[in-house]
């Protein structure tokens, strides 16, 4: 599995703790056994474990780079690749920002459109050139 597909599965996870905030991560990895939709390994556990323990935080530093949107507003989609992009450039010091930005504009292509990647992109241009990741 490569690092795009990992991250691909802590998203499709972390999308769907939005709605369902009581699953474990052994719930979410017992409803995706023998699917191959969602692909699970090592770091996808870690994108979506930091992630989920660090959500409040998360969601505050989202919010300081919002520019007349609120977090309640965004689409759902948009908002689970931006929680997982901030967690990987905020806890993951291994990956470079560009790597997790670029990552990030991706998966919104795919999976919410061009608009939306456009807007990640900029949130999280912003937030890196920002300099006050934790």
């Amino acid at each position: 599995m490569t690092r795009s597909q990992a991250r691909e599965g802590a998203f499709m996870l972390i999308f769907e703790h939005i709605f369902n905030p009581e699953y474990t991560l052994e719930d979410m990895k017992e409803l995706s056994d023998g699917s191959d939709v969602i692909m699970i390994n090592g770091f996808t556990e870690q994108l979506y474990v930091k992630t989920t323990e660090n959500l409040e935080s998360i969601d505050e530093e989202i919010k300081k780079y919002l520019k007349n949107w609120k977090l309640e507003r965004l689409p759902k989609t948009a908002l689970a690749i931006l929680r997982l992009a901030f967690s990987e450039i905020t806890y993951f010091d291994g990956v470079p920002e560009s790597v997790s930005v670029n990552e990030a504009v991706e998966l919104a292509k795919k999976y919410a459109g061009e608009k939306d990647a456009s807007f990640i992109n900029g949130v999280l241009g912003s937030f890196i050139r920002s300099g006050n990741k934790e």
